[in-house]
């Protein structure tokens, strides 16, 4: 078995006390962002899995995309991460 050799950690405990790899990112490719794809990038910086950097390097994002999904996460959970969802907590 070959393992990738990687910058920092291969897997992190999240605060809520599971555990996530590398495995559990979506891929460097996604055109589509739905809300578990925006939350497991969101969840892999926040628990030291990527830095942001990285994150913003690899798929692609703006400083201001990111941090808005991490404001929305931060204010009102992942489920303010749906598209559908957006108006309603942007008028909060």
């Amino acid at each position: 078995m070959f393992l990738k050799k990687v910058t920092g950690p291969r897997a992190v405990k999240l605060p809520g006390g599971q555990m996530m790899t590398r495995a559990d990112l979506p891929d460097p490719d996604t055109k589509r962002w739905v809300a578990s794809r925006k939350a497991a990038v969101v969840r892999a910086v926040i628990g030291g899995l990527i830095t942001q950097s990285e994150a913003l390097k690899t798929y692609g994002l703006t400083d201001e995309e990111f941090g808005a999904w991490c404001r929305a996460v931060d204010r009102h959970g992942e489920a303010a991460l749906k598209t559908t969802r957006l108006q309603k907590y942007r008028q909060l």
